[in-house]
């Protein structure tokens, strides 16, 4: 019996899995237990619970893997510092990065209070697009695909290109720093006044409301070469030279201005975080995400012309750009795709793991990651004793608690509330990995109401009010309701709502008619398929508004965290396993 630990540490959404003879375990982001965003230090919590989840102590590990490798690309490394000759500013995070990386055996012990004698794993350091490319291939249904990671950095790469056949993966090409699909992206996001980490999507959610009308400007940023790859034109960019602030080490993450003078020189004066959104913003956005979607087709073609696969399987954080996924069957001759659900940095913990189980120890291949629950789960018990404890808080919002032991009767009433335009919580089973709700630490509502996005956002999330809520939708109703019909199990592609079907579901369908949909089956999720069928029994709709669980922080993992997110909004009901809660 072989147990790997995987871990995404010292970067953002440091995160850690567990994989047992080469099955996936258990799967946490640090930031759900310290409730930190984007928590980019050591993952301590997550590392502990899976763990927990796997019945064993640190001294029971058989390997430890890195999704980073100091020792990549290094030749590119020393011949970059050569000619470019960046400032030692630009240098000083990266060092330091390096460091703790490097010194991650004392970290590791010292986090999770296990002597160096007693820890017998062996510690595997994996390439970072390497991690990215494995966790999505090597937990895929495929034998045989393309692979594509595109992310901002990680060891020198922005991107990585290869075919994956069985359990080997064979690199095609790659695009080294300092260019970037990602740090385009997010510097572009940065000048429209997004300077947060992980701010993207926004502007994702604000390009449908533009045109792109600054093609010509985008083109004078990014070039797009002959053999399907790109280059950034430097000039508009300070990270390659002067430097970026960056901060990684135990905290949030933040980066510091990306563009240049040129920028604003090019575009014109930068939004500032708080003004108002004007068209030209919006056309900017629109120009941005159609920028990139031309360079990331472009890559995608050269790849299908030289492996010839009709499978693809995408990883690294720009596969969280869910509107780009959505467009691969119209835009290459792709037939299948797989993205599992931690598309972006937090997914190299199993992608290292299953990297050293599958490739570097040579195992067949024995899973595939069919669903996304793989965070911890809460007992009877648990449950009561939150309740117990939140008691006096329940009786001061007049609220009502009752125990539905039958699943059938919960699904049921659940789904009535939610046809009565009731704003609900709904906490069950496992936590998700990776970025999205799905099922089960989600607030669920009806896609019919056209008020609802108002009522969400006033009530709860308090939110951008051009940012689009999702679709919950069975499986078996999707080519009823959407032009594509296709497994969207983690919420990564975002197709066309019928344009018949618009009006019947406004909550759900963005400015263009599109929805990022989560198909799913009763047998990935039982409880949450069913409570959809029930609501769908009601209005005749098989779908449900679904969005996470959380108020401006991460998604809740534990019930405290679900209760108190209850409790300080204007929630209405809240699911918790048996137990319903309704305000009176």
């Amino acid at each position: 019996m072989t147990h790997i630990l995987g871990l995404n540490a010292y970067h953002a959404d440091s995160s850690a899995a567990l994989i047992k003879d080469g099955k996936l375990i258990a799967a946490a982001e640090e930031e759900r237990f310290n409730r930190i965003k984007h928590w980019s230090g050591f993952p301590t919590e997550a590392v502990k619970y899976c763990l927990r989840a796997g019945g064993i102590t640190a001294e029971g590990l058989d390997y430890i893997c890195v999704n980073r490798n100091i020792r990549a690309n290094l030749l590119k490394k020393i011949g970059y510092v050569i000619t470019r000759q960046p400032s030692l500013s630009s240098l000083k995070d990266r060092l330091l990065n390096r460091s703790k990386i490097g010194n991650i055996t004392d970290e590791f012990c010292n986090k999770i209070g296990v002597s160096k004698e007693r820890l017998k794993a062996e510690f595997k350091f994996v390439e970072h697009h390497r991690a990215h490319i494995s966790s999505s291939f090597l937990v895929s249904p495929f034998q045989e695909s393309a692979l594509i990671s595109v992310d901002g950095f990680g060891d020198f790469l922005s991107c990585m290109m290869a075919v994956g056949s069985g359990n080997n993966i064979k690199i095609l090409n790659t695009v080294p720093y300092p260019h970037s699909l990602g740090m385009f992206y997010l510097t572009i996001t940065q000048y429209l006044g997004f300077p947060e980490y992980g701010a993207e999507y926004k502007v994702m959610g604000l390009a449908p409301y533009g045109e792109p009308r600054y093609m010509n400007e985008m083109r004078e940023i990014v070039f797009i070469r002959d053999n399907g790859t790109f280059k950034l034109n430097l000039a508009y960019f300070k990270h390659h030279d002067e430097g970026v602030a960056m901060s990684w080490r135990n905290t949030a993450p933040t980066i510091g201005r990306a563009f240049t003078d040129k920028l604003i020189d090019l575009l014109g004066p930068a939004r500032q975080p708080g003004d108002e959104l004007t068209q030209k913003h919006k056309d900017i956005a629109a120009s941005l995400q159609a920028m990139y979607e031309d360079t990331f087709f472009a890559m995608l073609n050269r790849l299908y012309d030289v492996t010839k696969k009709n499978n693809l399987c995408i990883a690294g954080g720009c596969a969280m750009n869910s509107v780009a996924n959505g467009r691969i069957f119209e835009r290459t001759p792709f037939k299948d795709i797989y993205i599992q659900s931690a598309a972006g940095d937090a997914g190299g913990a199993i992608g290292s793991a299953f990297y050293v189980w599958n490739t570097l120890l040579g195992n067949k291949r024995n899973f595939v990651m069919e669903h996304a629950y793989w965070g911890p789960d809460f007992g009877e018990a648990e449950l009561s004793k939150e309740l117990s404890a939140k008691s006096k808080e329940i009786e001061k919002n007049k609220c009502k608690i009752e125990k539905i032991e039958n699943n059938e009767e919960l699904c049921k009433q659940t789904a009535e509330y939610i046809a009565d335009g009731k704003v609900v919580g709904w906490f069950q089973g496992r936590m998700e990995w990776g970025p999205r709700a799905l099922g089960n630490r989600s607030i669920v509502c009806d896609p019919r109401r056209s008020d609802m996005k108002d009522i969400l956002n006033l009530k709860i999330k308090r939110r951008e009010s051009f940012r689009p809520f999702a679709p919950s939708i069975l499986r078996e109703a999707v080519k009823d309701w959407f032009e594509t019909d296709y497994d969207v199990p983690f919420m990564l592609q975002v197709y066309q709502i019928k344009e018949e079907k618009r009006k019947e579901i406004p909550a759900v369908a963005h400015v263009n008619g599109s929805g990022r949909l989560q198909t799913i089956t009763e047998k990935q999720n039982p409880l949450y398929y069913n409570m959809i069928k029930e609501f769908e029994k009601i209005t005749g709709v098989p779908i449900v508004l679904n969005t996470s669980f959380n108020e401006n922080e991460p998604v809740v993992c534990r019930p405290q965290e679900a209760l108190d997110c209850f409790l300080r909004t204007k929630m209405d009901v809240i699911v918790l396993g048996e137990w319903m809660i309704s305000r009176g």
